[in-house]
């Protein structure tokens, strides 16, 4: 685990991303005092499932249609 000052760390900040992404974990320090550490963010392990509630709910076959007219009427501006 390197320690690098932070003048080195700003001159050499992509390569030192690199090394994170490798899987090597960066000390950062200021003045000789650790003050931050750069490691990789690794991805979530859990996915969304797709289709989890198959089958728990319906919708209707006129759902495009549901309350058409009502809803012309509002952006129409006429009082049903």
């Amino acid at each position: 685990m390197p320690t690098v000052n932070m003048h080195e760390a700003k001159t050499h900040l992509s390569r030192l991303v690199d090394a994170a992404f490798d899987g090597e974990v960066v000390i950062i320090a200021k003045a000789g005092r650790p003050v931050a550490k750069l490691t990789r963010v690794d991805s979530p392990t859990t996915r969304r499932r797709l289709g989890f509630l198959a089958d728990q709910a319906r919708v209707p076959d006129d759902f495009d249609d549901l309350a058409a007219d009502e809803i012309t009427d509002l952006f129409a501006g006429t009082d049903t």
